[in-house]
């Protein structure tokens, strides 16, 4: 009777995975030198520098196998300390519009060994976070100065638990 608690405890453990969705950290509101326009693709600001950093020392134990981002310059940049964490880890890409966002998540849903990282846009965050949860866990996109949210989805099975925690320092 031990050997088969044992093997379905194992059985448990190997069926559960986490992924952590997060919006890029805070970004320069600087303009584009070349163009003096608004930056399209602005870099982190020194507040968004420490918050990947955060972000970094609070998955640092976390088994994160696979690290998604969209291709600009902030969501990578708040993807890169994890990754350098992890010597060798790609970052890999995904396309965060509304027509490819299905296949993205159908993607997610296919990896079943180890824990995920997607960073992602205020306006993305929750359709990533309710798809995968196949219910509304994120009432809609976030507000401009909202960078704290952690949003975990402990997957079990098929269902997944959602939760959302605040990490580093509250935005101003």
């Amino acid at each position: 009777m031990r050997y088969l608690l044992a093997a379905f405890s194992l059985f448990l453990v190997s069926c559960s995975q986490t992924i952590y969705v997060v919006r890029h950290a805070e970004k320069e509101t600087g303009i584009d030198m070349a163009t003096m326009k608004p930056s399209t693709d602005p870099p982190l600001s020194a507040e968004g520098d420490l918050r990947a950093l955060k972000l970094k020392e609070i998955l640092a134990g976390k088994d994160i196998k696979h690290i998604f981002s969209t291709n600009t310059t902030r969501t990578i940049s708040t993807a890169k300390p994890l990754k350098e964490l992890y010597l060798g880890m790609p970052i890999q890409l995904y396309n965060s519009k509304a027509d490819s966002m299905d296949a993205f998540i159908a993607k997610i849903k296919g990896i079943k060994k180890g824990n995920i990282l997607i960073v992602g846009h205020s306006n993305t965050i929750d359709d990533i976070a309710n798809k995968l949860a196949a219910a509304t866990v994120v009432a809609g996109d976030l507000k401009d100065n909202q960078y704290d949210n952690l949003y975990i989805l402990e997957r079990k099975g098929s269902k997944y638990k959602f939760t959302n925690e605040k990490y580093g320092a509250p935005p101003k």
